[in-house]
């Protein structure tokens, strides 16, 4: 692992160097760039075509209505198809509640928060999905979907007169860590644990402090065979989105990617490393031989709370997360 500050200083970097000052999401005093009637109907179109789509293994139609994080996820499952025959995942949804932001200029976006469960699967969770459409010449399309974890609920969401939700800049300064920081600020716990200097401004949990527990575990289990192991929480070229809250903080939404490596020390050649079921569905070529390293990555879409700056002692909160397996390499 680099070294705490460093490995702290790279996540920041890089997440603002991939994800940036984003100012057209601010919200808007004009005219609705989608009308609560025309998400519902985007949805549902959704729901229709990617159910379909997944039923019968098509991924030209299935990979055609998704983007960014969502995109990955679901270009994994239709990798593994291909690969070994596993079913694309199907849902059954319950009823959606609809959040409409006014922005300027693109993307246009919304959120619907919705309980769903696999088809077969009687558990439940309650999913927020955003939708997008990046260009005027673009398609509305899933960007990503992010279950609530146990324990957890979605704060109120503030909405004007007419319905509509407010839109915050990633730079908004109004709230505990502006938006577009959120990512780098949980990549650091989990990158370095409780140690972590961001320790002091985002809550333990499965998502921070639970990721570093497991990765380490992971480690040092690689570590008694042999083997390097290493992990990296990094920021994804993906868009925020960011909903003013009733409390005054905000909800937000965002992609990150977790990188691993599993290797022989110095990355020499030795031994085939042995290469898990799941991470093998991903290669693109079955044929390959893992005498150096096997390199993973997951890629996961968020949603977090960040706190009015105003709070002395609150932290950012990681309440929401989904997310798969959707790249791996042998060498």
């Amino acid at each position: 692992m680099l070294p705490p500050l460093a490995a702290a200083a790279l996540a920041v970097v890089a997440m603002l160097a991939v994800q940036g000052c984003d100012p057209t999401q601010v919200t808007s005093s004009t005219h609705p760039d989608i009308t609560i009637a025309g998400a519902e109907g985007i949805y549902q179109t959704y729901l229709t075509t990617s159910d379909s789509a997944a039923e019968a293994g098509d991924s030209s139609t299935g990979l055609s209505n998704v983007t960014n994080a969502a995109w990955a996820v679901e270009h994994a499952q239709y990798t593994a198809l291909t690969n070994t025959g596993a079913p694309v995942t199907r849902y059954a949804y319950g009823t959606p509640t609809f959040y409409v932001p006014v922005v300027n200029n693109y993307p246009h976006w919304f959120l619907t928060v919705v309980p769903r469960h696999v088809l077969g699967d009687s558990e439940s969770a309650t999913t927020l999905m955003v939708f997008a459409k990046a260009t005027a010449s673009d398609s509305w399309a899933l960007a990503g979907a992010a279950g609530l974890s146990p324990g957890q609920s979605l704060p109120a969401i503030a909405r004007d007169a007419r319905g509509y939700a407010t839109a915050l800049a990633t730079y908004d300064e109004s709230v505990l860590l502006p938006p577009d920081v959120v990512g780098a600020t949980q990549a650091a716990v989990a990158d370095e644990g409780p140690a972590s200097e961001a320790a002091s401004e985002i809550t333990d949990g499965p998502q921070t402090t639970g990721i570093y527990t497991q990765q380490t575990a992971l480690s040092k289990a690689q570590a008694a065979s042999g083997l390097d192991y290493s992990w990296l929480m990094a920021g994804a070229g993906f868009p925020v989105f960011t909903l003013r809250t009733a409390g005054g903080g905000a909800l937000v939404l965002y992609g990150m990617y977790l990188e691993t490596t599993n290797e022989h020390p110095d990355a020499t050649a030795g031994a085939p490393i042995p290469i898990p079921a799941d991470v093998s569905a991903q290669f693109t070529a079955p044929d390959q031989v893992s005498l150096h390293a096997v390199e993973a990555n997951w890629t996961y879409e968020y949603a977090a709370i960040d706190p009015p700056s105003t709070s002395s002692t609150a932290k950012a909160t990681v309440i929401a997360a989904t997310g798969a397996l959707t790249y791996a390499r042998a060498s």
